[in-house]
């Protein structure tokens, strides 16, 4: 887990936070393996749609209440236009983060939506 969120998690008993959590992590170190190596395994593709599946199912109860906390966050310089974790999501398969800067670019968006939401929510 992402010390800071950890930091900010830690008195948190809500399960589907952790989950929230834990899939975002995920897909945050898929993303960053992929680009840093420049290749996508099967494993790294089978993670990948399982993770797309996740936030499938999922997400929607979390979309809403992070918007605020994206709208006006940077990737490379420029207000992000979507929903950075969706953003990521697009991606058909995980071969698209190899040398996909733009993604790269949107993980720090993505991260800090999550943490001011937990910081204002209180969760």
């Amino acid at each position: 887990m992402n010390p800071f969120t950890r930091f900010l998690s830690r008195n948190k008993s809500d399960g589907a936070l952790a989950q929230l959590i834990a899939h975002c992590d995920a897909l945050e170190a898929l993303v960053i393996r992929v680009y840093k190596e420049r290749t996508a395994t099967a494993a790294d593709e089978q993670e990948y749609a399982d993770l797309r599946f996740w936030f499938q199912q999922n997400y929607h109860q979390w979309g809403e209440k992070l918007k605020p906390h994206w709208q006006g966050r940077l990737a490379g310089g420029v207000p992000v236009a979507e929903d950075p974790l969706l953003y990521l999501l697009a991606a058909a398969t995980a071969h698209a983060f190899i040398g996909n800067w733009a993604a790269m670019q949107h993980l720090p968006a993505a991260r800090e939506a999550l943490n001011q939401w937990i910081v204002s929510s209180g969760q």
